[in-house]
């Protein structure tokens, strides 16, 4: 429930917190401020407002980090690479091969945010002790910043392997190297200290209705700024390897629209389903009606469609895939990074897709026999002016390049949403020997997986799983008895995107998981995935192999004389992770 501020007083706490908001994110100097001292902690944590104002506060922080989790995870990893514009600094990260002051590769701006964490969890459990504000209150902001806290260090983990874990605020960041006082510990040991301290959370749920967190003030919304600690546990848990437990979590997010209360919410929220594009029910890949083998009638705009997932306003549809999508502002900062590292028309194109991105998209087919995924070339990423140049944070910014007389530099961080929560779901549980469901959710959806041929009337028994939370679907869809049933309009990840399926049911664990990691490039490709993907199963198989080749096959397709010395460094584990230091 989203309440709208429509009294003085709140409207001008909110005008308060967005202010420290900015004012966090743009003051580069704060990364080396020490902790505040107790005179000021007492004169700005006094009540739910101040309370509010510094979670919006590191929220502003966090924000900073947007580019360079995008440039880790993907150019680290192979659908991502080098242009003719790009730094020294951004070709050593492709090639694996980081100097000691690549600025791409510090950890500082990471433990700049959990800095500011840890200073904001001591004084909200001063602000507890104190009775500043209620336990509730207290529950839900301090779950949230130590999910923030969670998340920042599970990708120090993916990019650095061995970090220090501190959870107190430190004198100066610059302890942080001193391995005397902060000794590093392994990636292995940190996923079980951030699954111990995000499973004991005290609130794990979205903020409350009514709560001053979820505003509403000259339309805009702040539902889905905030980390969905369920997504954030299934991941910690399928890093792990503690699958069945990953999918319980990603399951009850799949299951938001059954606690919504309406049955739009019931059949459309997290459920990646299909409809009809033109009449802009849904987000798929469409083409008009009666004229599907036409390649022209591709619905291609920024409100209708698979490309409207990243360009469209915050209505009904938007919310019904985005779990969690950070806002950037013409008027504040941090500003868009992703207009200059991205376009050659208003920025500076430092990156593209790479040839083993462009090939794979290209490498399939779609139910109308067309010869390519049409989220490539006409989504993803366009040739402009004769460039490959990805197009998923550019939309609305390339669409009205100034407002006002004031560069447009509006955009989104993208950073969960229903495609990336199914597919994650997908691994886990085909790694929980659910192979079918697995293969359902990743290519036409339930019904069509536990379908019978001919359909009888009659779908009592047929077009539902049968099988116990998390893995219970019913998707039936009849008339005798009339059935509507929850998951009735899934259509998978590739049916969505109008694609013939991958693989088979009853395909083995291996050839499934490797289904669904080709569809994270497809669907997720620069949504800032693609390393931690690599890395994750490669990891799991205990195969470098699974990782360095497609390194290789990247920096290969584009003649790249370091191709095969790259990938026999990353045949070695060690070499996978960034250098600890700034």
């Amino acid at each position: 429930m989203i309440t709208t501020i429509n009294t003085k007083t709140k409207k001008s706490s909110l005008l308060l917190v967005m202010t420290l908001v900015f004012t966090f994110s743009s003051c580069s100097d704060f990364l080396d401020v020490e902790p505040e001292d107790k005179l000021v902690g007492e004169q700005v944590y006094r009540n739910v407002y101040d309370a509010d104002a510094a979670v919006f506060g590191v929220y502003g922080k966090f924000m900073a980090l947007a580019e360079k989790n995008v440039i880790l995870n993907e150019m680290r990893a192979d659908l991502m690479t080098t242009t003719r514009n790009s730094s020294p600094f951004l070709k050593e990260i492709s090639e694996h091969n980081v100097s000691a002051n690549n600025p791409y590769a510090s950890p500082k701006e990471f433990y700049a945010v959990i800095q500011n964490c840890n200073d904001v969890l001591k004084n909200f459990d001063i602000m507890l002790e104190k009775k500043r504000f209620t336990v509730d209150q207290y529950n839900q902001r301090y779950s949230d910043i130590g999910a923030i806290r969670t998340w920042v260090y599970l990708q120090l983990g993916i990019h650095y392997g061995s970090v220090p874990y501190i959870t107190e605020p430190i004198e100066t960041l610059e302890d942080v190297k001193n391995i005397s006082k902060y000794p590093r510990i392994s990636f292995n040991e940190l996923l079980d200290k951030l699954i111990i301290f995000a499973d004991a959370l005290p609130y794990k749920d979205l903020y409350a209705s009514g709560s001053s967190m979820v505003i509403t003030v000259d339309g805009f919304n702040t539902g889905k700024f905030f980390i969905n600690k369920e997504c954030l546990l299934g991941d910690l848990h399928l890093w792990k390897g503690n699958y069945l437990e990953a999918a319980n979590h990603y399951k009850y997010v799949m299951e938001t629209g059954t606690r919504g209360g309406d049955n739009t919410a019931l059949y459309d929220t997290y459920r990646v389903k299909y409809a009809e594009v033109i009449t802009n029910e849904d987000l798929a890949v469409g083409y008009l009606r009666y004229a599907e083998q036409d390649a022209t009638t591709l619905v291609n705009n920024n409100t209708q469609g698979w490309r409207s997932i990243f360009a469209r306003d915050r209505d009904a549809l938007w919310h019904s895939e985005w779990i969690w999508s950070l806002p950037f502002d013409n008027n504040f900062a941090p500003k868009n990074p992703f207009i200059n590292l991205f376009s050659n028309r208003n920025g500076s194109y430092l990156v593209k897709p790479s040839q083993s991105a462009m090939d794979l998209w290209n490498s399939q087919t779609q139910a109308n026999d067309f010869p390519y995924d049409a989220r490539g070339s006409k989504f993803s990423y366009n040739i402009v002016n004769g460039d490959p140049v990805i197009m998923k944070y550019l939309y609305s910014s390339e669409a009205v390049a100034t407002t006002a007389g004031v560069p447009n530099t509006k955009g989104q961080w993208f950073l969960y949403r229903a495609a990336k929560l199914h597919l994650r779901y997908a691994e886990a549980a085909n790694r929980d020997n659910q192979q079918k469901v697995a293969y359902a959710i990743l290519n036409n959806g339930i019904q069509s997986a536990y379908n019978v041929n001919p359909v009888p009337s009659d779908v009592t028994n047929i077009q539902q799983t049968m099988l116990p939370f998390p893995y219970d679907f019913d998707a039936r869809n009849g008339d005798f008895p009339n059935f509507r049933a929850n998951w009735h309009r899934n259509t998978g990840v590739r049916g969505r995107a109008r694609l013939r399926a991958a693989g088979a049911i009853g395909d083995d664990m291996i050839t499934t998981e490797n289904n669904i990691i080709r569809e994270d490039a497809l669907e997720l490709a620069y949504e800032g995935n693609r390393w931690e993907d690599l890395v994750r199963v490669a990891l799991r198989r205990n195969d470098p192999a699974f990782l360095a080749d497609k390194v290789y096959d990247k920096l290969s397709k584009e003649g790249n004389t370091q191709a095969s010395s790259v990938r026999e460094k990353l045949m070695n584990v060690n070499n996978w992770y960034l250098p600890f230091s700034w």
